[in-house]
């Protein structure tokens, strides 16, 4: 009987030709890219799609990318086990979303960068953009690996075929197709993720007995208490911790990772670069509310037989697959769609990854030092680096089937650099008076900082006092490995370098007990500060001697201003219409009387969908008036 433990279904022959098919058709999508675009050879058309794509699909990328195979199967676990206080991270999704979009997208897409990181150089020196590209790649190698690994727990396939085959199928069209075979595979993986929540939820309501008694027993189960207000900084997640650390750390992997500026900088105006993020955000929500209350829906089916407990399964990561094939078992080829919503979010996660790094590498390594390269060679050299991240990747995932724990802590390590980087960025953005030793030093203690609270948490993890896991029970199972009863789920970590019952120092229930969310706006704030001090006694920066361009711009926050003298101020960059409103942004700027916008239908609110070169001419006209 469903939700009262024992051993579940295996995968049945429809299961294996839906995920097979899945496989073959991102693979697909690469070869129909290549064979597409191949009369365009260009470097840019690999690494940024030729900057011609719209907003819509750069936005599903997005989304896409970020709902890796973990997060497919560990936010419907994180309901069952926490309880909703995940679904307050939609104020950090649009806090993140306006941020990135009025901020850093205007910043970057004026300077025409191709690696974000290139702006540390423009803005510092080339040693800082050295060590900005160095960490993340670091950084995105090791996350890349353990994606492709852990998605071996999650298929229960044969370890080897799950990491060539996912390594595999990721070369194929990152190499073939480049970033726009990448975007327009996200999209569809984007669509599998969705309909595999939306089976699962529409099963369990089945079972339950309507969505409505998925809710009640959500509610008797203490899962839908979200709103903690309490300040403490140590608790894992509170609407404060949510919300203002969660901002800020999303803002760190949003705003400057390159897989997610790359995308912004393909599109074809910068209209639809910040429309993407906000139509990204809104995908963020669909996704984290489906995946949300999957997992209520798991806990509704699974309140009194915890399968953990019951010994049914060996961690948590697996609660979810458990349930697929426990309620949707009896319907071949559905769990096997579920597995191939969690295998897209593997695959659109390591493609982005892998196209990212060719792109950070080629620009900040290989053309500054080799500048006579013919575009045909440099071509080559993005496929050839594809397939060599594409194998790191997959060997590195090997060696994670030996080292284990080891390696999943690295990752987390590497995981806490974004806050300085972030603070490194805000530095140059913000602050003329900032030079490159203040912005070497800041991040350099930044991310001191952070690894000494986040490896202390990893040796030592925060008790449940701080983790707050809600209550479990057995009471309902046909069988158990003990006796029948009720209590907290336990806390297990992947990342964890010894276990709780060995001796704490002081600083473990405290410093290191720090909620993981804060460490990227620890590190932020830290190398903001400690820039802004070393900048300060060494001289501060002589700002005839750098370009405006690389500063933050009241202009970058508004498409327009209005003076009391009737003006409208707009400044050059891109035409760019926008809803209902029409947002230009010129390379300089231009005053435009009132009268002259209201002939050519410039007046704000009133404009209307046109063609930007028709747009074009018209504010030519205008400013000539």
């Amino acid at each position: 009987m469903v939700g009262t433990g024992g051993p579940v279904a295996t995968f049945s022959v429809w299961d294996y030709v839906v995920f097979a098919g899945t496989i073959l058709g991102a693979a697909g999508i690469g070869l129909f890219q290549a064979i597409r675009g191949r009369k365009d050879t260009s470097s840019a058309e690999f690494l940024l799609g030729g900057r011609q794509m719209t907003a819509v699909p750069v936005a599903m990328s997005l989304t896409a990318s970020f709902m890796s195979g973990i997060t497919v199967i560990g936010t419907p676990t994180e309901a069952y086990r926490f309880g909703a206080a995940f679904w307050l991270f939609g104020f950090s999704y649009a806090i993140m979303s306006v941020v990135s979009a009025e901020v850093f997208v205007p910043l970057f897409y004026r300077l025409g960068i191709t690696s974000a990181y290139e702006y540390l150089e423009m803005r510092f020196s080339r040693p800082i953009r050295i060590i900005g590209t160095s960490m993340y790649i670091i950084q995105t190698v090791n996350k890349t690996c353990f994606l492709i690994f852990n998605h071996f727990f999650f298929t229960g396939l044969d370890l080897w075929g799950v990491l060539v085959s996912t390594g595999a199928v990721c070369i194929i069209y990152c190499t073939l197709g480049g970033l726009k075979a990448v975007i327009w595979t996200d999209v569809i993986q984007m669509v599998i993720m969705l309909v595999g929540f939306v089976a699962v939820i529409a099963r369990g309501a089945v079972l339950q007995g309507g969505l409505t008694k998925i809710w009640e027993d959500a509610g008797r189960g203490g899962r839908l208490e979200a709103f903690d207000f309490d300040p403490d900084p140590l608790k894992r997640h509170t609407f404060w911790t949510i919300v203002v650390g969660g901002s800020v750390m999303w803002v760190s992997i949003y705003s400057i990772n390159q897989s997610q500026v790359q995308r912004y900088i393909s599109c074809k105006t910068l209209g639809h670069a910040k429309m993407s993020l906000y139509v990204n955000m809104v995908g963020l929500w669909v996704t984290v509310s489906l995946a949300m209350f999957s997992g209520l829906t798991m806990f509704s089916i699974y309140k009194n037989c915890d399968p953990l407990t019951n010994g049914d399964i060996g961690t948590y990561d697996q609660m979810l697959p458990y349930l697929v094939m426990d309620i949707l078992a009896d319907y071949p080829g559905i769990p096997g769609l579920f597995v191939a919503a969690a295998y897209s979010g593997t695959l659109s996660t390591v493609s982005s990854s892998i196209n990212a790094l060719v792109a950070v590498t080629v620009e900040d390594f290989i053309l500054p030092q080799c500048k006579n390269l013919t575009e045909r060679q440099v071509i080559w050299l993005n496929m050839g680096l594809s397939v060599f991240f594409g194998a790191l990747c997959i060997g590195m995932a090997g060696v994670a089937s030996v080292l284990g724990n080891v390696l999943q802590a690295a990752l987390s390590i590497f995981g806490m650099i974004s806050g300085p980087l972030l603070g490194l960025y805000l530095l140059g953005m913000l602050f003329r008076t900032s030079n490159s030793i203040g912005g070497l030093v800041g991040m350099i203690v930044g991310l001191v900082l952070t690894l000494w609270v986040g490896v202390g948490g990893l040796i030592f993890p925060p008790t449940d006092e701080k983790t707050n896991p809600l209550q479990v029970s057995t009471v309902g199972c046909n069988s158990t490995m003990g006796q029948n009863y009720t209590t907290a789920a336990p806390w297990t970590s992947a990342v964890t370098l010894t276990s709780q019952s060995d001796v704490r120092p002081p600083l473990a229930d405290s410093w290191y007990s720090l909620s993981y969310l804060h460490f990227a706006l620890l590190g932020t704030l830290t190398t903001m500060v400690s820039g802004l001090l070393v900048s300060a006694i060494t001289g501060g920066c002589k700002q005839e001697h750098i370009n405006p361009d690389l500063f933050v711009k009241m202009s970058d926050l508004v498409c327009f201003s209005c003076s009391k003298c009737g003006y409208l101020t707009y400044r050059y960059l891109d035409y760019v219409v926008f809803f209902n409103g029409l947002c230009l942004d010129p390379l300089q700027e231009t005053d435009v009387t009132e009268k002259a916008a209201t002939d050519f239908h410039l007046k704000a609110g009133n404009s209307t969908f046109k063609d930007v070169d028709s747009v074009s001419k018209d504010v030519e006209h205008a400013t000539k008036l």
